[in-house]
């Protein structure tokens, strides 16, 4: 065969040529490879989010901020602006933004971490483009406005499992999850034959990793209100898609510290492929379940270990630590078991291969803000009294005043004068103040400073459901609430809270400067302004709020609501009430996001 003889310039030339081309499909290649990166994988949002933390950050000036801090204190600002239209789903101490940074060891990156105040922008959260009031409760348990959270990464990863779909205008949620497909309503009837879901004896439960919180969601036809949760991750809006549907939720994290809730407060904890590694760090994560869980209560998991392929190892350490506490085995039935907790800690200490013993007995296992998790079992002996079977059946358990009640001095007789006195104001809020609560325009409520609960014992007949919100520094009062068969977290309001904007229809809060003060000295630990900023975020447009303080508080907070763009009437406190207490009424306008700032 010949050979193509080609002059050395040309063959020159040709190779300059063929490297060139080379050159141009390789960049072409890289360039489509990056684009995938960007749109495909968490990298694209990443690099976004830091270029946009950057510059929002290059705009607070302390100086600056302080100065307006003290303009909206003396009504002499006439509106705080909007935040830029990408933080319409913003949370402050939930933002990978600032946290992706951090460590990864036990997920202390996805736990909270909250930005000091002279970092924070003062400004006002926007609503998405297009946003509408949202679906009334119990439509919204079905369906949800599209528009209202655009955010279609669980409806495409998650559809063909029955988490959720887009239809029209709608997100659609079929009830089912990773673990029940078919629906929450047939897993809750399989759970049926081995726990006592009917009857009352059942009434608050924990949802771990819960997803869009069907499971909770269909619960509440079984008078089992359930508290879910499940952190800020890569699907984006799981807990803001659960609080939307009219689903009592929050966001956390189990990583390094305990949850902010008290011990001994759920009659069942459950988890469906919550991939919650139990069994690690010498079993520290079952160890915080523990501490949750009543005695007498249930604990459920579905999904990993249990039976799974290639995880028998983990399986077998799982039960492994069950057993170590004493945990009764009721069932295993396919990939979910289901065990029973001891009424008594009789079981430790034992030799067991993960070191587990019982904490000191001056260890107050309530401590549960910014608290590191243990490596050992909260002491339940003396908490029989609150065990699963022998406090009282729901709804009997709402009124009778619990046995933690007797922490406070008095804690009886302080017990059912609250009651009474939530159920007269509750009475005059709805006859002489005009709100909405007993209509379905109501539904996602919270007290934020909650004190036993009384307040939300007076909504029972109302198609609510409240977040109760105690001080972190007052933490046997959140026991007693559980107690009483509702729910609620610790929480210091110097700090954003963990969930989405616009979540709640109705915040109430008495004694708002109390929250803001040190207890001892009675001195101011933040300011105010931060605060009422942080309750506009989380309330939903139209929404109430209800402030009940002294004369010269509401007056601050008077000026304030002027800047937040809220209207405001302030009212006389209920006839039957002592002390100088007045009340404002306020509610969100329906603003939008100016077209130039988006």
């Amino acid at each position: 065969m010949g050979h193509l003889n080609l002059p050395s310039s040309k063959q020159r030339n040709a190779a300059r040529q063929w490297r060139l081309l080379d050159l141009v499909s390789a960049a072409f290649f890289g360039a489509v490879l990056l684009f995938l990166l960007l749109v495909f994988t968490p990298l694209g949002d990443s690099l976004a989010a830091s270029g946009r933390q950057a510059l929002l950050q290059s705009a607070v000036d302390p100086r600056q901020r302080h100065r307006l801090v003290a303009l909206v204190e003396a009504g002499q600002q006439k509106a705080i602006d909007f935040c830029p239209a990408d933080y319409a789903d913003h949370m402050p101490c939930e933002d990978p933004r600032r946290n992706s940074q951090l460590s990864r060891e036990m997920n202390y990156y996805r736990e909270r971490h909250c930005p000091p105040p002279e970092e924070t922008p003062l400004c006002l959260i926007p609503p998405p483009q297009g946003y509408r009031v949202p679906v009334q409760w119990p439509e919204s348990l079905n369906k949800i406005w599209y528009s209202n959270m655009p955010h279609s990464k669980i409806a495409e990863r998650k559809g063909h499992q029955g988490w959720m779909k887009k239809e029209g205008p709608y997100f659609i949620f079929p009830g089912g999850g990773t673990m029940f497909p078919d629906g929450a309503t047939q897993y809750i009837d399989k759970l049926k034959q081995y726990i006592p879901i009917v009857g009352g004896i059942l009434r608050t439960a924990l949802d771990m990793g819960c997803g869009v919180a069907s499971f909770g969601g269909y619960l509440l036809s079984e008078d089992i209100l359930t508290l879910s949760f499940a952190p800020r991750d890569s699907h984006k809006a799981q807990i803001q898609f659960a609080l939307e549907r009219g689903i009592p939720a929050f966001v956390a994290m189990l990583g390094t510290r305990r949850l902010p809730l008290p011990a001994f407060s759920f009659d069942l904890v459950h988890c469906s492929r919550c991939l919650i590694p139990y069994t690690a760090y010498n079993a520290t994560y079952f160890i915080e379940v523990d501490r949750l869980l009543r005695p007498g209560g249930y604990i459920v998991i579905s999904g990993p270990p249990v039976q799974w392929p290639k995880q028998d190892k983990e399986w077998a350490d799982l039960q492994a630590v069950a057993r170590t506490l004493c945990y009764e085995l009721i069932a295993v039935d396919g990939h979910t078991v289901i065990w029973k907790k001891p009424n008594e800690d009789s079981c430790l200490p034992n030799q067991n291969e993960f070191g587990l013993e019982l904490c000191d007995a001056s260890d107050d296992p309530n401590y549960a803000w910014y608290f590191k998790l243990k490596k050992c079992v909260a002491r339940t002996s003396a908490k029989g009294d609150c065990a699963v079977g022998m406090i009282p059946k729901w709804p009997a358990r709402l009124t009778q005043a619990p046995s933690r009640a007797k922490l406070m001095k008095n804690g009886i007789d302080v017990f059912s004068a609250d009651t009474r006195r939530w159920v007269r104001r509750v009475a005059y809020y709805k006859t002489s103040l005009n709100l909405k609560l007993g209509t379905p325009v109501i539904r996602n409520v919270m007290d934020m400073n909650a004190f036993f609960g009384g307040f939300a014992a007076a909504l029972l007949s109302d198609p609510v459901w409240v977040m109760n919100v105690v001080p972190a520094h007052k933490s046997s009062m959140l026991g007693v609430i559980y107690d009483r068969g509702l729910i609620g977290v610790y929480h210091d309001w110097c700090e954003p809270f963990s969930t989405y904007p616009r979540t709640y229809d109705l915040i109430h809060v008495s004694a708002i400067e109390s929250l803001i003060k040190d207890p001892s000295s009675g001195k101011g630990r933040c300011n105010l302004v931060d605060l009422m900023v942080e309750i506009d975020r989380i309330l939903r447009p139209e929404g109430t709020v209800v402030i009940r303080d002294t004369p010269e508080a509401i007056t601050k907070v008077f000026r304030i609501v002027q800047a937040i763009r809220w209207t405001a009437t302030i009212h006389e406190k209920e006839p039957e009430s002592q002390g100088r207490e007045r009340i404002l009424v306020a509610t969100k306008s329906f603003g939008k996001l100016p077209s130039a700032a988006r």
